[in-house]
């Protein structure tokens, strides 16, 4: 089979010296352009960070300038005056109104078994012991916790008893 010779591109390599070079200066702008154009992305999202920052802060700035002319008036000072601080004009008579039944606080199970064994009568070093055996059991586990005096185990424990 005979080959087709087209003039002029017969013996060519396929890829001549220029092209080489050529290529090699393309990959070398990309490696040179790469780090500063990342370090520009970079620093236009962080210049658009501190914008916002910045306009949350005039924000701000604003409402405390607000407040701060609210404060001024001698109407809203007196206001502030008599319901925070409880402040009466002459000739007035303040009171204030307490809820005769205020909602009881809940004590953590340590407080409890200790108050429990103060108000026994029970020495405090059992008090004490007792609520080192409390923290040393984990929570899911059942411990010796002394009350009143007697010892009410709901499984045994391995902490020894208390001289």
């Amino acid at each position: 089979m005979a080959r087709w010779k087209i003039p002029g591109f017969a013996g060519r390599p396929r890829f001549t010296s220029r092209a080489t070079v050529l290529v090699l200066v393309l990959c070398s702008l990309v490696a040179i352009l790469a780090y500063p154009t990342r370090q520009f992305i970079a620093q236009r999202s962080e210049i658009n960070g501190q914008r916002a920052k910045a306009q949350r802060a005039a924000q701000q700035v604003e409402k405390l300038r607000k407040e701060r002319a609210r404060w001024q008036d001698p109407v809203f000072v007196k206001a502030q005056a008599r319901e925070r601080l409880h402040y009466a004009l002459p000739g007035e008579t303040p009171f204030v109104s307490i809820d005769p039944s205020p909602p009881a606080a809940q004590p953590s199970a340590g407080a409890v078994a200790a108050g429990q064994a103060a108000r026994a009568g029970v020495p405090w070093y059992t008090s004490v012991w007792s609520s080192v055996a409390l923290a040393d059991s984990p929570p899911d586990a059942a411990a010796t916790v002394v009350t009143a005096g007697t010892a009410a185990t709901a499984a045994p424990t391995t902490a020894p008893a208390p001289r």
